[in-house]
């Protein structure tokens, strides 16, 4: 069969997001491939339980791009959509023009959660035998990790609070405990991830909801230190109230790195008192871009080549998956994390 004939014949299915709380399975048929392009065959994609939860709950802001910076979701979060950045598979076919090499290679790509893709080279990430299929499914959320660890830049002796432990504040945890940190300490409403999270590293993790939960993050710090405060703030969670606490728990021209995206919430946030006085630092840090202050050195493929090593020290998926659906069930996956997100860390697809 060649290859203009492939995707004539051949047939993949997607996840699309049809309205709100609504996922469908279709059959479609795979494009033929263009100059310059290859075939992926899904082995496992990885959902997103924060931001991808946003969009199944239809709680995006429909005005919005949904990533301009990745060529597969550049369209609006109107429904109906595809979305997902966290596909693994391996190139079944290549187009002229492309080294027979590439023929069979694992790969990964931020690509909607679909069996087959065509994509060309310049939009996947080449995957060695050292890392596995369901470790490599981390790696956009490592990549994130790693950017909100840059953007909040621990140094020694510091104590550093991370709100939420789900798989992204799970990761940035992890690599946080790698640094010559005084304390660190975690917050999630969830048992099940805050037992995840001492496993990784943290010397604490408590319910957010907990009664004087800032008065209990101070008196651990204060404990190992003069200081009751933080230094360092990573607020993941998801939830715009959790600003307030980052706040409250934050030192003297302390930094409160905001990681989460709201989508379509809002909260207001108390700005007097402590914060004005205390000249706390607020930074907005989003994994599509780099800060300025390093791209004279740094740039994506740098990146993505630490999240690469990150994957294989930590190795996540022996710790944080906690359910596989085959693509086919992937509304039973959705409406697991939104109903009984207590149950999960990370929930995978699988297509083979």
């Amino acid at each position: 069969m060649g290859l203009g004939n492939m995707g004539r014949f051949m047939k993949r299915m997607s996840v699309w997001f049809t309205g709100r709380r609504s996922v469908s399975i279709k059959e479609e048929r795979v494009p033929p491939l263009k100059p310059l392009q290859v075939l992926v065959q899904t082995i496992v994609s990885a959902i997103s339980s924060g931001t991808e939860l946003i969009v199944y709950r239809g709680g995006t802001p429909k005005e919005m791009s949904a990533d301009t910076t990745i060529p597969t979701l550049s369209g609006s979060f109107e429904f109906p959509l595809k979305y997902g950045y966290s596909a693994v598979g391996r190139i079944i076919e290549i187009s002229k023009g492309i080294n027979k090499t590439w023929r069979g290679k694992t790969v990964f790509a931020f690509h909607p959660h679909e069996s087959y893709f065509t994509a060309t080279l310049d939009n996947l990430v080449e995957l060695t035998d050292e890392i596995a299929p369901e470790d490599a499914a981390f790696l956009s959320n490592m990549e994130t990790a790693i950017n909100f660890v840059m953007d909040g830049r621990p140094l020694i002796g510091e104590n550093v609070v991370v709100f939420g432990q789900g798989i992204v504040g799970l990761l940035t945890t992890s690599l946080l405990a790698r640094f010559p940190l005084v304390r660190l300490i975690t917050l999630d409403r969830y048992p099940l991830r805050r037992k995840a999270s001492i496993l990784q590293g943290a010397h604490a993790s408590l319910d957010p909801h907990g009664r004087n939960v800032c008065e209990r993050i101070k008196s651990l710090l204060r404990d190992t230190t003069r200081h009751s405060y933080a230094d360092l703030v990573l607020e993941l969670s998801g939830q715009p109230e959790a600003l307030d606490q980052a706040i409250a728990v934050t030192g003297f021209h302390g930094r409160v790195v905001i990681g989460s995206w709201y989508g379509q919430k809002k909260s207001p946030v108390a700005l007097g008192g402590r914060f004005h006085r205390s000249r706390i630092r607020l930074v907005s840090s989003q994994v599509s871009t780099i800060a300025p202050v390093l791209i004279g050195r740094w740039d994506k493929e740098r990146r993505i080549l630490s999240a690469l090593r990150m994957l294989r020290l930590i190795k996540p998926s022996e710790h944080f998956i906690t359910h596989r659906y085959p693509v086919t069930r992937a509304a039973k996956a959705y409406s697991l994390l939104d109903k009984r997100p207590h149950t999960a860390i990370q929930v995978l697809l699988t297509y083979q």
